[in-house]
């Protein structure tokens, strides 16, 4: 009853955060309450930081270079690129910012997709002459794809690299896993994110009065070795699993890297960029993170993964879906980030083995990953994105995110977790290496969007053709 009670006040403070207090104070206070109440001991509390301190350590890294990026205008780069190429449909226009979220997710994680682009693309829309239900769609979307699509890195997000440091995954072997998922999710999200605000995109802006891309670019020198940079991380990512190094050292030294590039830049601030990086976060992980080991030693976990093991009798299937269903409602009620501890400690707890334990860990994965879609207190990246809008003038009701989150997210959330199912059966079948599957779907993916694009600028090119009469 104690870890029972401690943990729900620490969840209450940190979503709460009365009178402005910080989640990494409120964290420790439930931290300290555990250890005084003997719920937890000194050991519980080195092996949760053995736990997460790369993790935290590598989100930092990400959100310091995607704050460095914003600050030369690579982003606002993007977004117009992606206005020019829409060339004056909103659908359009709507299905390419989705895309760019995903991108930026994936690689920036779903932190610096929701608080960087999502400030991006409400100005683009405004100054486009949208009304208000057409810029709700766009920061809506923003907002959902941020998450839908923060899967197929381990870097991608912060519930993804506790889980990675976890059950030891190497980045490669991560990766190979969730490239089909991550696929069958972007594109659900954009049937879903389409279906449901298909009335309120329709139309055509002039895409002459959208500004030139480079415009938007406050340092050339900075934003062309940024790419550089980009490049050799991506690299140095996967190199790390060769070499046995953490992700927080590659994403570290590439943000030391671009810092002291930035020095000299008259377009960069290292002052508030620093003061930009999440740390609190560091403090609140390992903190929040001591307050679910006194749910373990309370039994609780145990329940959990006693719950997921029968589900597991029933097959690979019933696994994946009972994982990833019941970490998703977990993280929609208690957020993200303490239920995939939990779940983790549940599926170690489980006694599962094999490949059924392998689609437990991932499903867990997705469902932290979507689940928080459902309510706005499901992560702190949507409570933080809420309150950046209001601040801008647009206020989303709990009551609307609710109704909108649902109906976008169970779909796509079951569309994944099959998606999932489907790839691990494929891979267990041994017709291929899971190295050279991920190429291939890759490079299917790299042909169909190559052949997308033509096809968009054929399109374009014949609309703006002049007609010839008889």
């Amino acid at each position: 009853m104690a870890a029972a009670a401690i943990f729900i006040l620490t969840l209450i403070l940190v979503i709460w955060q009365p009178r402005g207090l910080g989640i990494g104070w409120s964290a420790s206070v439930g931290a300290l309450l555990a250890l005084a109440l003997g719920v937890v001991t000194l050991h519980d509390v080195a092996a949760v930081t053995g736990i997460v301190w790369n993790a935290t350590l590598a989100f930092v890294g990400i959100i310091l270079i995607s704050l460095v990026l914003d600050e030369i205008g690579f982003f606002e780069w993007c977004a117009l690129h992606m206005a020019r190429l829409a060339g004056g449909s909103r659908p359009l226009l709507f299905v390419a910012v989705i895309l760019l979220g995903a991108a930026v997710s994936g690689m920036f994680a779903n932190d610096g997709a929701a608080l960087i682009m999502t400030p991006i693309v409400l100005a683009m829309v405004r100054a486009l002459g949208g009304g208000g239900r057409f810029v709700l769609a766009f920061v809506m979307a923003s907002g959902f794809i941020a998450d839908t699509a923060s899967l197929p890195l381990v870097i991608s997000n912060l519930v993804n690299i506790v889980s990675a440091d976890f059950f030891g995954l190497s980045f490669g072997e991560y990766a190979s896993r969730m490239i089909v998922p991550t696929l069958v999710s972007i594109g659900a999200s954009l049937l879903v994110l389409g279906a449901f605000y298909r009335r309120d995109v329709r139309g055509r802006y002039r895409a002459e009065e959208v500004r030139a891309p480079a415009d938007a670019i406050r340092d050339p020198r900075l934003f062309r070795l940024s790419w550089i940079v980009m490049g050799a991380l991506l690299a140095a990512y996967f190199a790390s699993d060769l070499l046995k190094l953490p992700v927080s050292l590659v994403t570290g030294a590439a943000a030391l890297l671009l810092l002291g590039a930035a020095r000299r830049s008259p377009a960069v601030s290292i002052a508030k960029v620093v003061r930009g990086a999440p740390w609190s976060v560091v403090v609140f992980s390992i903190g929040m993170y001591v307050v679910v080991y006194g749910l373990r030693g309370a039994g609780l976990t145990g329940e959990l993964g006693e719950m997921l093991a029968a589900a597991a009798e029933h097959g690979l299937l019933a696994a994946t879906l009972a994982t990833g269903i019941a970490a998703a409602l977990l993280s929609s009620v208690m957020n993200n980030m303490p239920t995939v501890m939990i779940d983790a400690l549940a599926i170690q707890q489980s006694g599962v083995s094999g490949p059924i334990r392998e689609a437990m860990v991932y499903a867990n994965v997705i469902g932290c990953n979507l689940g928080p879609k459902m309510t706005p207190i499901g992560s702190l990246a949507t409570l933080l994105w809420l309150h950046v809008l209001a601040g801008k003038g647009v206020r989303i009701s709990w009551g609307y995110y609710m109704k909108a989150g649902i109906v976008l997210t169970v779909p796509t959330l079951l569309l994944a977790l099959g998606g999932l199912y489907v790839w691990l059966r494929f891979l267990a079948a041994g017709w291929l290496s899971a190295g050279w599957a991920t190429a291939l779907v890759l490079g299917l993916l790299l042909a169909a969007g190559w052949a997308g694009l033509a096809l968009l600028r054929r399109t374009r090119g014949l609309k703006q053709a002049p007609s010839i009469d008889a």
